[in-house]
């Protein structure tokens, strides 16, 4: 959520501000702003609305002039968004952005009114500029000022910091909330994710938990809350600008729903030896995974969905429990673990606030943890027992797509090197099904072509729909959940997903004439019954759209509208069904003319609860 930068260099402050926070727009907001050292005075400039709205305004008031500044993208949390919640905030000496959230903002706020201070917005952010700001009056030093904040500050944050005396320096705190520093020649930058400094530098520091940067005239110092000076590796992106570009396609979503075959074999080749699964690397081996007795996938969103497919196929082949938890709602059920327990965490950015709360407590239960995420050097991914890097590269558009394709295929890969080690399938088997999984990039490219126009014909005839139904049996249930998901969240036409055979338990009820039911029946076991599901809300006036099999022929009293993919293995249809359904949702949100890469009120990585 939200988005931090800062610049301390030789380039115009604001230009860079507003270029680095652009690549931004994908984490969500709903207000921008910045501050930048101008005759070494600071002058702010921000907005309720789009970045667009905010260089609008200093054209007409004027844009702040200087080499060192912050800025900053909102997504509200307290307070509305307007412009005077808007960030960066400001006491007398001490100007600030601010990611997060600070828990207890509301007993620090009486106590700063009880010292005289005063408040003109709603937000936590102004708390903690006014207590930066009391305390620095106490020693006039800054990192002394952030350290002492600091200890009085609960919750998760990343700050980045300008005070009225050092004109020529930017300061910034990270704790939990993802920060890096960027470095360059004599240049310096803050920001909440790479994407926003690549234009610039490669080069980058990774802020740990309760680490404070002092960027400026003399380099970079990165200090403890013991104002003990560290040593930081140097970290280098191996991506580029052209991965975080739309490179010619209209928008990112569709840029990134073309790259799934290629990062689908990213992610899998380097875990496949001699035709084996191999997750060596990762710290998982078949010695570790013959012991395992229940396994818990923690997850939100559409990394949940990813879990679900993979309950079915571990269960399927493995034979061991699986649970599918919601991560904001695993915390706090009181969940029974032991040490013969795997907890698998699957998080895109590696920093969702509820599944690292999640993993933290799984392991303070003593359970061994794994950690599937696509973000190097992230809180899950430095924190997890164990660790597999889905390999997608930037994922910009909010609404997942390559993300949640090799999120299954390490799914995948998993549950086949489980179920051999766990004796369920001999060898033969097992190469038999990486053999298959190394044919699913093809095959999904296979689909993109072949479904193009026809989806986005299909998707005309949702787009006037109120309401719709998502259904299917088995792993087709797994994969309608994230179908529905993927057609509400971007085109804002309310859906529900349900299993096909639970429709006469009482959600028939909501089938009306003209409303479209999306179907998927992909697996064979289960296609008769699903297409008796289909003919059912067909009979009450459902249009009926059906995924299927390209060699399945069905008749006009089951499908108003037909969308098949090539036929292949049971377990693995998701991998190649999922395809059609998030070309649907963009065609729909596109037709409905909507912002699809930036929907409204969501944000692309949700760090706090």
């Amino acid at each position: 959520m939200c988005g931090i930068v800062g610049y301390y260099g030789y380039r115009d402050c604001s230009d860079v501000l507003v270029d680095s926070l652009s690549k931004l727009e994908y984490r969500g907001y709903d207000s921008a702003g910045i501050a930048v050292f101008e005759d070494d005075k600071i002058k702010i400039a921000k907005t309720k609305g789009r970045l667009a709205d905010l260089v609008d305004k200093m054209k007409t008031e004027g844009k702040p002039q200087g080499i060192a500044g912050i800025g900053h993208t909102r997504w509200a949390t307290h307070g509305e968004p307007s412009d005077v919640n808007s960030h960066p905030h400001s006491g007398d000496n001490v100007t600030i952005v601010h990611n997060g959230i600070i828990e207890n903002y509301k007993k620090l706020k009486d106590y700063l009114l009880s010292q005289g201070r005063s408040f003109v917005s709603d937000t936590d952010t102004e708390v903690v500029a006014q207590l930066l700001d009391f305390y620095y009056c106490r020693h006039h030093d800054p990192v002394r000022a952030i350290i002492e904040t600091t200890e009085d500050l609960e919750g998760s944050f990343a700050l980045g910091i300008l005070f009225n005396d050092y004109p020529e320096y930017i300061f910034a705190l990270r704790r939990e909330s993802p920060l890096i520093v960027g470095v360059g020649e004599n240049e310096s930058f803050i920001a909440s994710d790479v994407p926003a400094i690549l234009k610039y530098t490669k080069n980058y520091y990774l802020l740990e938990h309760d680490e404070i940067a002092v960027l400026g005239k003399y380099g970079t110092k990165i200090y403890d809350l013991h104002y003990q000076k560290l040593d930081k590796e140097l970290k280098t992106a191996d991506w580029d600008m052209d991965a975080a570009e739309k490179c010619g396609y209209e928008h990112f979503m569709i840029k990134e729903i073309n790259e799934q075959p290629v990062s689908v074999k990213t992610t899998i080749t380097p875990r496949i030896t001699d035709g084996m699964p191999d997750l060596s690397e990762c710290g998982i081996d078949d010695e570790y995974l013959k012991n395992v007795k229940n396994i818990h996938v923690v997850a939100c969103g559409t990394a949940m969905h990813a879990g679900m497919v993979g309950k079915y196929v571990m269960e399927r082949l493995a034979r061991v429990p699986v649970n599918v938890e919601i991560a904001s709602e695993f915390r706090y059920k009181a969940p029974i673990l032991s040490s013969d327990d795997l907890v698998i965490i699957i998080s895109q950015s590696g920093e969702t606030a509820d599944s690292l709360a999640a993993m933290r407590l799984a392991k303070s239960m003593g359970a061994k943890t794994l950690g599937i995420v696509n973000a190097k050097g992230s809180s899950i991914a430095r924190e997890a027992d164990m660790l597999i890097y889905t390999l997608a590269g930037p994922e910009i558009a909010v609404a997942s797509t390559k993300a949640y394709m090799v999120q299954l295929s390490v799914m995948y890969l998993f549950a086949f090197q489980l179920a051999y080690a766990k004796g369920r399938i001999d060898e033969n088997k097992c190469r038999e099904l990486v053999g298959l999984l190394q044919e699913t990039p093809d095959k999904i490219a296979q689909v993109i072509e072949n479904e193009l126009e026809n989806t986005q014909f299909v998707a005309s005839k949702l787009i006037c729909s109120d309401s719709l139904l998502y259904i299917g049996r088995g792993l087709d249930y797994a994969l309608s959940m994230e179908g529905s998901l993927k057609l509400k969240e971007i085109s804002y036409i309310h859906s529900e997903a349900y299993a096909a055979g639970e429709l006469k338990h009482g959600t028939i009820s909501l089938v009306t004439d003209g409303m479209p039911v999306i179907a998927i029946a992909t697996q064979s076991e289960l296609f008769e019954k699903t297409i008796s599901n289909i003919k059912e809300v067909k009979a009450r006036g459902a249009v009926t759209v059906v995924i299927c099999r390209e060699s399945v022929e069905l008749s006009d009293d089951v499908a108003d509208y037909v969308i098949k993919v090539p036929d292949f293995d049971d377990v693995l249809m998701p991998m190649l069904a999922c395809v059609p359904l998030q070309l649907m949702a963009y065609y729909s949100a596109l037709l409905r003319g909507n912002d699809v890469d930036k929907p409204r009120n969501l944000a692309k990585s949700v760090t706090v609860e």
